[in-house]
């Protein structure tokens, strides 16, 4: 039998050897080698470098369109980009939130003038690349919110791209992954690990997950090619910012229920043996409250503890203070939850955004935020990633998660470069809480 390469729904067949080749197991029913297809380039190198003469059924690659790319990029983008060609065009460029790193890959794709399938997380960021391919003359396909057309430009959703792993794997030569922190995660995996592409490109502003998966981004993507953070590009490229913490006091009411909770939650981890010592701690208990009835009563009462350091009602009266400050500045408040969204919208007749905003209605706010007859938008976590969010130059954050990547992209949803402009973040802190500490781990270097 000649040996031969088959692409086969997300798998590469090699049959006709008599060797097992890396990454590859024998299937006594396909009578063949197997292996994911985000190995055929190193599988067809291996089998050359031993002389074995195979027929090649892999790629079925569809049509390009030429465009030319009418970018022009900026020092920092063209050196990101450079450093990808340099990198064989594999790997990840880590930029901040504003810093133009659609601008990048749209060069990228242009460039390399192959098939490429986009991959983004969100529906508004899906029309968002397919809008700024088609201005620049891309012909562009579009997977998700309803749309099906493949094209050799096209624009997916991770949840669609995941979906249809097998059937696109072999139909495009460059993949592009935006906000590619999500990769890592089990169900959009297997875009990356169905896919013959040789060339891909990620694209993030917090490359590191608390989990610890983007671990697996280096054997998905490529390793990290270029890095840049919000203070390297301030000030030219960015706007100048400041950040303040403001700490507040609990009420005495508050303060009471806050030390009960937190009392019982450390009782019950004393009687236990368990210690905090960081977030693989956290999540194995987490996991052990899944049979542990005082366990979960222990987390549940942080749980709440936790909520009322995060909604305590002296940041409502300091939010009062700050609007009054910045008054006559455009400004983003950003919360955790979405009941404190309600009561500042309410309290401040201030336009609220959440996840249960209808999308009509959620873009008519962004509109009249764009246009300035909103000075102030108050929002819980819905534009910390993937909405398109006009300039500001304030950002309040009431309430949030300790996670860097959070506090980046709020950072960076005030940091467009305007001139003379200095932006500012606040954080406002309920003191001698948790709080504190969440605080703390968002800003880590």
């Amino acid at each position: 039998m000649d040996a031969s390469l088959v692409y086969d729904g997300g798998r590469i067949l090699i049959r006709g050897v008599d060797f097992s080749p890396p990454y590859t197991k024998w299937d006594a029913v396909l009578k063949a080698y197997v292996c994911d297809a985000i190995h055929y380039v190193d599988i067809r190198g291996y089998l050359e470098s031993r002389g074995v003469v195979f027929s090649d059924r892999v790629l079925d690659l569809l049509g390009f369109k030429p465009f030319e790319c009418k970018y022009a990029l900026r020092d920092y983008q063209r050196q990101a980009y450079e450093a990808w060609i340099g990198a064989r065009r594999r790997g990840i460029i880590v930029l901040p939130t504003g810093a133009g790193k659609t601008a990048v890959a749209i060069h990228a794709v242009s460039e390399a003038g192959v098939p490429a399938l986009i991959v983004v997380p969100t529906i508004d960021l899906l029309n968002q690349w397919g809008g700024q391919l088609e201005a620049q003359g891309a012909e562009v396909g579009y997977l998700g919110g309803g749309m099906n057309s493949v094209k050799g430009v096209t624009v997916s959703t991770y949840d669609s791209a995941a979906i249809r792993a097998g059937e696109l794997g072999n139909r495009f030569r460059l993949l592009v992954f935006d906000e590619v922190h999500h990769l890592p995660a089990q169900a959009y995996s297997r875009i990356a690990r169905f896919s013959a592409a040789e060339y891909r490109l990620g694209l993030t502003a917090t490359y590191e997950r608390e989990d610890g998966l983007h671990t697996l981004l280096p054997f998905l993507v490529g390793g990290v090619v270029y890095s840049s953070t919000h203070s390297e590009l301030s000030g030219k490229y960015l706007s100048e910012y400041t950040t303040e913490v403001v700490r507040v006091s609990l009420s005495p009411r508050e303060r009471a229920r806050y030390e009960e909770l937190m009392n019982k939650y450390r009782s019950i981890l004393r009687k236990h043996r368990i210690r905090m010592r960081g977030p693989a701690d956290f999540q194995r208990l987490i996991f052990l409250s899944g049979s542990n009835r005082e366990l979960r009563e222990a987390l549940l009462a942080r749980n709440e503890a936790q909520k009322i350091a995060f909604n305590s009602s002296g940041k409502i009266e300091v939010l009062r203070g700050l609007l009054e400050r910045f008054r006559g500045e455009r400004i983003i408040v950003f919360t955790q939850h979405n009941d404190l969204v309600e009561r500042i919208s309410r309290e401040f007749l201030i336009p609220s955004i959440t996840h249960e905003t209808p999308k009509d209605e959620r873009e008519e706010v962004l509109r009249r935020f764009r246009e300035g007859v909103y000075s102030c938008v108050v929002t819980s976590k819905v534009l910390d990633e993937g909405v398109d969010v006009p300039d500001a130059s304030v950002g309040i954050i009431l309430s949030g998660t300790g996670s860097k990547r959070e506090y980046v992209q709020r950072l960076g949803r005030i940091l467009r470069k305007r001139d003379g402009k200095v932006a500012q973040l606040i954080e406002v802190v309920s003191g001698g809480t948790i709080e504190v500490n969440t605080s703390y781990r968002r800003k880590r270097v």
